[in-house]
């Protein structure tokens, strides 16, 4: 049986830690030439030399920004300059929020709806931009189950995430007559750094100490959904997987919830 995605390529932002680069070692696996985008470069090229080991030279790191759009619009040209082409994007790069109504402020807003919102908007623009000159592709953008229920995220972060959930959609119709398919992917409580500070903040810890608070959280989140387990980046990466290959071609304009049933345990009270 082929791989899933052989002679597609795919850009991943956040592709350096948590569900960004579970879905690089997924797609890697699955035959895609691949664009390893995120703002360590140390970790960039580790991944891209371990996945070169595994599966052949067909991997390249490009260091980004996501909240400029310039910076999008050239890892979008990276990607077409060292390819090819462009079949597959997905718009992962994000961080966690926590705020209420009256905490806002315009620094807070500037940064949460730069990192969250503009960095899809700015994807999907230039993705689309070389998508529709060639074969069409497939969009996949990071929302949340913050977008669907109250007390899933901060204040912020929940607004900015309905917000991709709903252009996730506007796009996918403006798009699918040129064969691009538009989805999001809703995430629920993923057992990943970000809990304890993201990437930056596992980095400073010891091994032993980073395992033990995985263990801990992967605990308490088996406690909060239906079924009886944490959320997995690889959870996440595999429902990537089926919309960036062929088998999902005929699904356009729709945000999928990934969360175990724990949007099911909550009405709008809770």
């Amino acid at each position: 049986m082929s791989a899933r995605l052989s002679g597609k390529t795919a850009i991943i932002t956040g592709a350096t830690s948590g569900i960004g680069e579970a879905t690089a070692r997924i797609f890697a696996a699955q035959g895609a030439q691949l664009v390893i985008a995120g703002r360590s470069t140390e970790r960039g090229e580790a991944l891209v030399q371990e996945l070169k080991t595994k599966y052949g030279d067909h991997f390249m790191f490009h260091q980004v920004n996501v909240i400029h759009e310039q910076e999008m619009a050239d890892l979008v040209d990276a990607c077409v300059d060292h390819f090819g082409k462009l079949d597959c994007l997905f718009n992962n790069a994000g961080a966690g929020e926590r705020s209420s109504v009256e905490e806002v402020s315009e620094e807070s807003f500037d940064r949460v709806m730069r990192l969250l919102v503009g960095s899809v908007v700015f994807g999907m623009k230039h993705a689309a931009r070389v998508m529709k000159a060639g074969h069409g592709g497939s969009i996949i953008n990071n929302a949340s189950i913050a977008a669907h229920r109250i007390n899933q995220g901060g204040y912020l972060y929940s607004g900015a995430k309905a917000a991709v959930s709903h252009m996730t959609r506007l796009a996918g119709v403006e798009l699918g007559p040129h064969n691009i398919r538009v989805n999001a992917i809703s995430p629920g409580a993923i057992a990943t750094p970000i809990f304890w500070g993201g990437s930056a903040r596992a980095q400073i810890l010891s091994e032993q100490e980073n395992a033990a608070k995985m263990a801990k959280l992967q605990g308490n989140l088996a406690n909060a959904t239906p079924t009886p387990r944490s959320g997995l980046p690889e959870d996440i990466a595999y429902t990537a997987l089926f919309l960036a290959s062929d088998e999902g071609s005929y699904i356009n304009c729709q945000d999928i919830v990934v969360d175990g049933g724990r949007i099911a345990m909550f009405n709008e009270k809770s």
